[in-house]
């Protein structure tokens, strides 16, 4: 199926039976948010909000909720866009089997965007308070934006074929914005509108921006898809979506003919203005920080117009399923980007960006007994590599040890490093580098530190699965709990300040090194064991978007070799909740009764949530 708006592939959904329509009206403010992440959770379908309060737009969300849900969507083109990326990994097996990828030339025809004089999305103008003004977290600054495209073109050398559409967010209202005349525009570090910013601001003038919302879905997967600098998201769109991106100029602005909204405007060179608080996707708040805004020109919209939306929080949410289909588009790309790394994995439970792993090789030496030599030129290459470079922890064994291993097989990748890590010689540190804007472990915005963890060679231990009987723990540290093989989680006491915090991983560093915990090489502290040892999910969570390994990676038996840091071991990992960390994301519990009551016998979610 081919779409030529949003709301022919609604109707689509709902003709096939992936969508359903909710009459009745729904709040805005937190309550939709919720629906979607209770139907999410809960593999349920895409959902139609046909009265949203305060707003005469509806909406829909949860169009990407399922891996299988969006292969349907993308029906007609996944199969030629995985045959591209073939192409680009092996044209040589292209060329051995081109009756296998007869539909090449059309899928380059329709990632030509196509310029036009007129569109459906020029058909009506309104205003910034009548969009639907959603909140996903109680504590957030205003309404925002949750899936927009957001447009820009290079000033100095401007063109479509050197434009960037990104998904950065979009705060509606709040703090100090100008009602209906400004909206926030935060972008992250490493985001490509920041180099057409930047370019703007060394030529001393504003840079045009065009935020589109809704249009084909291809659309607003191309925004999310990390595709390499010069190659642009709106060929991707059209590659993906099997119909050329229309678009159109007016006054100086790049507008997206088939999008359900557009909104016009400019960037200003200097002026920042305060955005936030947000619940963003690692399961916290992103803070009030300084950021640019737009000032708002036009907002567009079709007749048929209706409101994508998605609701981000604690990992898995729906933005889970478009990196599961990232992974499957661009898996056959990461051998050819990366020479010897076969497959990479960045966590979405851990965050994404906190936790990445990697299966790489080794063939320096093969004369030798293995250990880690290549990989660890490897690990550089990947921490160089577009997005990857936010990774915090990245841990890297060698394939050879284990020819098949399933990278998305997360409980057997930790087991098989576990087994071989050499805690003396494995762990190697990048301090005071950058970090992900939105993890909040470090020591201030974008600013942290990296680990790399390598495995290579035959196993050294076995990986305890129970307590050991001698574990004794030192005053304040209780509660040991298995979160994996040979992964103890221990509440600890609160962390106060950062003098006291070392005197209890001193104080216990001592008792662990007196007991023989050869088969727990990893030891995490945490506030709730039980919650973080119950599920795997919360293992990852707690441990991984909590710490910052230069502050808060310590071990027994610890050492300094010529400026490398190893221990005797266990690697203790202080993950309990810092000062200067963000809060986590409470539902509001009035919000989850009302929602609790659409899901009772009779209620429109009934059999759903």
């Amino acid at each position: 199926m081919i779409y030529k708006s949003l709301k022919h592939c609604v109707d689509d959904l709902e003709i096939n039976g992936h969508l359903i329509k909710i009459d009745q009206t729904v709040d805005p403010c937190l309550e939709m948010a919720e629906i979607q992440r209770r139907v999410y959770l809960n593999k349920g379908p895409a959902l139609y909000f046909a009265r949203v309060s305060g707003s005469p737009f509806p909406a829909v969300s949860n169009l990407f909720g399922t891996l299988d849900r969006s292969r349907f969507i993308f029906r007609s083109t996944l199969l030629r866009v995985k045959s591209l990326i073939a192409m680009k990994a092996d044209a040589v097996a292209v060329l051995k089997a081109p009756w296998k990828h007869m539909a090449l030339p059309l899928t380059g025809l329709s990632a030509l965007p196509r310029p036009c004089f007129n569109g459906p999305v020029l058909a009506h103008s309104t205003s910034i308070d009548q969009l639907p003004q959603i909140t996903s977290w109680p504590d957030e600054g205003g309404a925002f934006i949750l899936l927009p495209q957001v447009y820009s073109e290079s000033p100095e050398k401007p063109g479509i074929m050197r434009s960037n559409l990104g998904m950065y967010r979009i705060q509606l209202g709040g703090n100090q914005y100008a009602p209906n005349r400004e909206i926030g525009l935060h972008y992250q570090i490493r985001r490509d509108i920041g180099i057409h910013h930047s370019q703007a601001m060394a030529m001393g003038k504003p840079l045009k921006v065009s935020i589109f919302v809704g249009g084909p879905p291809a659309h607003t997967f191309s925004a999310v898809m990390p595709l390499p600098e010069g190659l642009p998201e709106v060929a991707f769109a059209g590659a993906l979506g099997g119909r050329a991106f229309r678009y159109i100029r007016k006054n100086g602005h790049v507008i997206s003919a088939d999008a359900d909204f557009c909104i016009t405007g400019t960037l200003s060179s200097q002026e920042t203005r305060t955005e936030g608080p947000f619940g963003d996707h690692l399961g916290y708040y992103s803070l009030k920080h300084e950021f640019p805004f737009l000032k708002v020109d036009r907002v567009y919209h079709r007749t048929d117009a209706i409101w994508p939306f998605t609701a981000v929080g604690r990992p898995p949410q729906e933005d889970t399923s478009f990196g599961q289909l990232i992974h499957e588009i661009t898996d056959p790309m990461v051998p050819v980007s990366l020479p010897g790394v076969s497959a990479l994995h960045a966590v979405d439970a851990a965050g994404v960006h906190p936790l990445l792993l990697a299966v790489g090789s080794e063939r320096y030496a093969p004369y030798e007994k293995r250990r880690p030599m290549e990989l660890l030129t490897q690990a550089n290459a990947i921490l160089g590599f577009g997005h990857c470079a936010l990774a915090k922890y990245l841990i890297i064994m060698a394939g050879e040890d284990r020819p098949h291993m399933d990278i998305h097989d997360i409980d057997a990748f930790f087991r098989h490093v576990l087994e071989r890590i050499d805690l003396s010689r494995d762990l190697h540190f990048q301090t005071r580098t950058t970090m992900d804007t939105l993890d909040y472990s470090g020591t201030g915005i974008n600013q942290g530190s990296k680990v790399v963890i390598t495995a290579a060679g035959d196993k050294i231990r076995d990986l305890s699965t129970r307590i050991p009987s001698g574990l004794v723990l030192p005053p304040g540290f209780k509660h040991p709990a298995l979160a994996l093989p040979g992964v103890l989680m221990v509440e600890a006491p609160p962390f106060e300040h950062e003098e006291n915090a070392l005197n209890d991983i001193q104080r216990l560093e001592k008792a662990l090194a007196g007991t023989d915990l050869s088969g727990l090489p990893w030891v995490v502290l945490t506030e709730d064991s039980a919650f973080a040892a119950r599920t795997l999910n919360n293992f990852l969570w707690v441990t991984f978007t909590r710490s910052n390994p230069s502050h808060d990676i310590h071990g027994a038996g610890s050492f300094y070799q010529n400026k490398h840091w190893g221990c005797a071991g266990p690697m203790i990992i202080d993950a309990r909740l810092k000062p200067h960390h963000a809060p986590p994301l409470i539902e509001d519990p009035k919000v989850t009764r009302r929602v609790d009551e659409l899901g009772k016998k009779g209620g429109c979610l009934h059999g759903i949530i």
